[in-house]
């Protein structure tokens, strides 16, 4: 089986978008800029927080495995095994750090034994496929909240643990539950803490993926650029790593 290859970032258009860790989106309430001076006016002035948190970065590539028309939902996980994951994406203005309510967020991911739907047996396992396990996605609430229920991925060959992620504005919402039209602001990926993972993987449902699994160091197309280039800030759910994983990160986009 050959090696599973995504166009590298540089090969994507570019746009300038603004992450920060979901723990400090509070911060980002009015601004992303600081003032030169240390002593700033009434017209100038803005939370040094919001400066300490701003950080500009470059779009992920999309990969191989997207699939148009996916369903609008909070739970994307359907009937795959795994850990259970909950995600909470925040969007916003990259200019304002307001933030953007009514975008639609849409992720898709491998199952844990690193193959996608619509795809599967291209990571070497046999099961079934209905073209829509663990693909979808939610509008953001008037705080820019977008809240997925899934499950951890897994992996396959050549890259690391990730999840693909888009913005859209303006779409429309249709009788089957899907959506069309809008605009896309965003493409780029989450990445999971190679520790966290480790622990992950050492489960039975995970161990039964018999591909090798690429860390982050090793992955090309994560950066190592932490929060800035998707990197999730991970709570535990419960006790023990079976109980899952709460994943946070605020995701700044160019809105006009």
């Amino acid at each position: 089986m050959t090696e599973i290859s995504e166009t590298p970032p540089t090969a994507i258009r570019r746009r300038t978008v603004l992450i920060a860790t979901g723990a400090t989106a509070a911060t980002l309430a009015v601004a992303s800029t600081v003032p030169e001076t240390s002593t700033p006016t009434a017209d100038t002035a803005v939370p040094v927080a919001a400066a300490a948190v701003c950080t500009l970065t470059k779009e992920m590539t999309e990969g191989p495995y997207y699939l148009d028309g996916q369903y609008v939902r909070a739970d994307i996980s359907e009937d795959k095994t795994g850990i259970p994951l909950e995600l909470t994406l925040t969007v916003v203005d990259d200019d304002t750090c307001a933030p953007l309510s009514n975008a639609l967020v849409e992720i898709w991911h491998c199952d844990a034994l690193g193959e996608y739907s619509g795809f599967v047996g291209n990571n070497g396992h046999s099961e079934p496929d209905n073209g829509t396990f663990l693909r979808g996605g939610v509008l953001t609430n008037s705080s820019g909240v977008a809240n997925i229920t899934s499950v951890y991925p897994g992996w396959y060959r050549g890259r690391c643990v990730h999840i693909h992620l888009k913005v859209h504005t303006n779409v429309t919402l249709t009788s089957d539950g899907s959506f069309t039209g809008g605009q896309e602001l965003h493409t780029g990926q989450l990445f999971f803490d190679e520790t966290i993972t480790t622990r992950v993987a050492a489960l039975a449902t995970y161990a039964a993926n018999t591909v090798t699994r690429t860390t982050l160091a090793q992955d090309s197309i994560y950066d190592e650029g932490g929060a800035a280039s998707g990197l999730l800030t991970l709570t535990a759910l419960g006790s023990s790593t079976s109980a899952g994983y709460a994943g946070t990160l605020t995701v700044g986009v160019e809105s006009s």
